[in-house]
């Protein structure tokens, strides 16, 4: 007997859906500014000057924004990461009006020093759902993983390598 009560998956898709950035733009947009104000504050560790990076960080705040609202409008789903991307390349494209500006401005930012905050937030919102995913899945995954590491900084030092 079938009935039309929704399963455990569609449940969960609908509350993934609920989930996704583009469609809690007010709460996104505040976290972002956060972040962007904790990323501007760690430029100024290589020693910028905190005004001559705030246009490009604010450039870099408004390309996320629209990169996620045009996530949002949509018909069809894309990670907001694609939107986001595309949007900054077209931003900074050389036939783009603007483009040599844009990126004069984003250059005064080291985006070493701005992932910093996001990849220290990143390892602290681990929770017991990703080490409990982790030792289901064991050995293979750390064999994995030290394969990819290991062959990205081989294929790495090749291209290095061969080009330089």
């Amino acid at each position: 007997m079938k009935t039309s009560e929704p399963t455990d998956m569609t449940l969960d898709a609908e509350a993934l859906e609920e989930l996704r950035p583009e469609q809690q733009l007010g709460k996104t947009c505040l976290v972002l500014a956060a972040v962007c104000l904790a990323a501007w504050f760690s430029n100024m560790v290589n020693g910028a000057p905190l005004l001559d990076a705030l246009p490009g960080m604010l450039l870099l705040y408004v390309m996320v924004v629209v990169g996620l609202l045009i996530g949002r409008v949509m018909p069809f789903y894309l990670p907001s990461v694609a939107w986001v991307s595309l949007v900054s390349i077209l931003a900074t494209l050389p036939v783009m009006p603007g483009s040599e500006w844009v990126v004069a401005q984003l250059a005064e930012i080291n985006f070493l020093a701005m992932v910093t905050p996001v990849l220290a937030y990143a390892g602290l919102t681990l929770t017991g759902r990703e080490f409990a995913m982790f030792r289901q899945t064991g050995w293979k995954l750390i064999l994995v993983a030290i394969l990819v590491f290991f062959g990205t900084f081989v294929g790495s030092a090749f291209v290095a390598n061969l080009l330089l």
